[in-house]
């Protein structure tokens, strides 16, 4: 597979990882291998990052759209997540609150859907 692909199955930001893995396509078993036994430059990316939008709009408990509404387009590093957690701006908690509330409104019809049948 494209490393671009790995990567997003990773949960890795791309730029981030080794030239050596950006370079070149990777086989099934490789992949396999990095998820099994990930080498320590692959668990220290996913440790401190920089972290790929889907993933960091998971760790502040946001969506994607909701990162673009807040001004985020750049990779945050663990240290930048956890600081806007300490300290959320307002953009933050708006989002976080939408993100509540499409979440009660899923859950609420999927529960509907599961009495009606």
């Amino acid at each position: 597979m494209k490393p671009a692909t790995a990567a997003k199955k990773l949960g890795i930001y791309l730029p981030a990882a080794p030239q050596e893995f950006q370079d070149r396509d990777i086989s099934r078993g490789e992949f396999n291998e990095l998820q099994e036994n990930p080498p320590e430059w692959l668990a220290e990316l996913r440790r401190t990052g920089p972290h790929p939008r889907p993933v960091v709009a998971q760790k502040l408990g946001v969506s994607i759209s909701g990162l673009a509404r807040g001004g985020i387009s750049d990779p945050l590093t663990t240290a930048e997540i956890t600081a806007l957690l300490q300290a959320p701006p307002e953009w933050l908690v708006a989002e976080r609150s939408t993100m509540a509330q499409v979440r009660a409104e899923e859950k609420r019809i999927k529960e509907e859907r599961r009495a009606k049948s």
